[in-house]
């Protein structure tokens, strides 16, 4: 086991997911609650090359070995905060990485969250249906 000055630990979020990320010096694996990447969010391809993002970009991807605890949300908010949670550790790991993940956005957090449901209505926007007759 690593000690705890070679864990380097971030927190990413999305919606309303949460991301604790840990990154270890290893062989590029990634395990999200206990489990591989590809048996948490099963055959979605997109979703995972949007997790190794920040590590293809910065070219870590067989330096390190992410441990993630994902609470909240969906699958898909989850891999965002992991991807955010990354992109924060390597910045932590070094330095240098920072313009790189900056210019791709990586380490500004997804502001975007469902709006609330407002009376009168049947979702925050959506009306109830309008009957002439």
């Amino acid at each position: 086991m690593a000690d705890n000055k070679d864990i380097i630990m971030a927190t990413g979020r999305r919606k309303t997911s949460i991301a604790v990320v840990k990154l270890v010096k290893g062989s590029g694996r990634i395990f999200v609650n206990g489990k591989t990447l590809k048996g948490y969010i099963g055959n979605r391809p997109a979703i995972e090359m949007l997790v190794y993002r920040p590590l293809v970009l910065t070219e870590t991807q067989d330096r390190y070995d992410v441990r993630v605890k994902a609470v909240g949300g969906g699958v898909v908010a989850q891999c965002g905060a992991i991807k955010h949670g990354i992109s924060r550790a390597l910045v932590k790991a070094n330095e240098e990485y920072r313009n790189v993940l900056k210019a791709e956005g990586l380490l500004t957090r997804d502001p975007r969250v469902k709006e609330r449901k407002k009376y009168g209505r049947k979702r925050a926007r959506k009306r109830f249906q309008f009957s002439k007759r």
